[in-house]
């Protein structure tokens, strides 16, 4: 990783919506212990007065009126090659926050690997992450950088969370299945649109995806013990007590990539792996039928896709917003994410078939998409810093989990309010 550069955190995309609470995130973990007075960091994107109001909310919002003349400022346009590549030389790390990924991360992404930085970013979208693994993970392993996405909500509570349940079994762990609850207080809970038109975007371009996998030309992962079944589109989850739906973000994408690190480059025995999210009642699964019936009617089309780029908080029922949520909305939100996982006690239970051990595990914290993702951002940059000894001996382009699985990563989160625990675990 590049040393004697003026930072060693530069936030691209500090202006934007996400962009200003990972502003205040860092700003916050800059005056920790393990990093008061060491950390030299800036804030990057096209408009001063835009990143210096972003840079003054957070100084105000925590009290560190200093904070206003001592983060840099860095112009930089992701249109503008020379400005990201400029961006890129002043920084060890880059922590992008621009979207929607597939049409803004690869600039960064090129610029960070020609000029030695490393780049972390929280993007949900398989086609850009995988995309990047094809075209950049020879050139950064050249480089020595470290290429990391879906470091947000979309995906480090999946696939930390995989790892903790294998970490936690006292066992060989071989399949797991994740449950997404997330919950809101008396004013609702919403999500900001850009994460919207990714979702649009990533479901019209499908086919671009499998383009991309063909190109790789990972081979299927091994599956050890009894293969994971997989549940409907819609069913009742009877260990959660509630409707459930396949989770329709990056999670098992990034999950299966993390896997095939540990079986390939670490000779681990992979897991299986299924995610789902809970969704109440029966009003609540009628409401969320018709809505995304209409959403993929929509989405095939390009008039229909301008209706609901247009439209966001309509054809989502109120769930994706141009505003994105409030202040009181994301302090009286939460996520659950509970992992059921199987397993052998001994390897030579495998040739049992019926596995013979379980375990729960639970991952849990604030609002997922502003509060808990730059929580995890920012955390995952802190590992990049200094748990480097612990990472990959070789730079590239790694999922979350491939990145951090022997880093103190969880640890951290755990003391930054992001907890990992056993529900329950059978005695072996």
């Amino acid at each position: 990783m590049a040393t004697g550069r003026p930072f060693e955190v530069v936030v691209f995309g500090a202006s934007g919506f996400t962009g200003q609470y990972v502003v205040q995130e860092v700003a916050r973990v800059a005056g920790e212990d393990e990093l008061r007075g060491s950390l030299r960091w800036a804030v990057a994107g096209r408009n001063r007065e835009k990143l210096q109001a972003a840079v003054d909310k957070a100084a105000e919002k925590l009290g560190k009126t200093e904070l206003k003349s001592e983060v840099g400022i860095i112009l930089c346009d992701v249109s503008d090659p020379s400005s990201l590549a400029n961006m890129a030389k002043q920084a060890a790390i880059v922590l992008n926050c621009v979207g929607p990924y597939r049409f803004f991360g690869e600039p960064v992404v090129k610029a960070c690997v020609e000029n030695g930085t490393s780049c972390i970013d929280i993007s949900g979208e398989p086609q850009f992450l995988e995309g990047m693994y094809l075209n950049y993970n020879d050139k950064a392993a050249e480089k020595g950088v470290y290429i990391i996405g879906s470091c947000g909500f979309d995906s480090i509570p999946a696939d930390m969370g995989v790892l903790y349940t294998r970490n936690s079994l006292k066992g060989t762990l071989t399949a797991v299945e994740s449950f997404l609850t997330v919950k809101s207080g008396p004013e609702g809970s919403c999500i900001h649109d850009g994460t919207w038109k990714s979702a649009i975007h990533g479901f019209a371009d499908q086919g671009s995806l499998k383009k991309i996998r063909r190109q790789i030309g990972h081979k299927p992962l091994p599956v050890t013990g009894r293969k994971l079944k997989r549940r409907g589109a819609l069913f009742y989850s009877n260990e959660l007590k509630q409707y459930s739906i396949p989770f329709m973000g990056s999670d098992v994408s990034v999950v299966k990539r993390t896997q095939h690190y540990l079986l390939t480059d670490l000779k681990e025995t992979p897991v299986q792996y299924a995610a789902y999210a809970t969704v109440g009642g029966l009003g609540t699964v009628i409401k969320l039928m018709f809505a995304g019936l209409l959403f993929l009617m929509l989405v095939k089309f390009n008039f229909g896709r301008k209706l609901l780029l247009k439209y966001p908080e309509f054809f989502s029922g109120g769930h994706f917003t141009k505003e994105g949520p409030t202040e009181k909305q994301m302090e009286q939100s939460s996520f659950e994410m509970t992992f059921f996982g199987e397993g052998y006690r001994t390897q030579d239970d495998l040739q049992l078939g019926k596995p013979n051990v379980k375990i729960c595990t639970q991952v849990k914290g604030p609002e997922a998409g502003y509060v808990a993702t730059p929580i995890a951002m920012v955390q995952a940059a802190v590992a990049l810093l200094k748990d480097k000894p612990s990472l990959p001996k070789k730079g590239g382009v790694y999922s979350p989990g491939a990145a951090f699985s022997n880093t103190k990563l969880i640890d951290r989160l755990k003391q930054h309010g992001i907890e990992f625990s056993v529900i329950s675990q059978p005695e072996v």
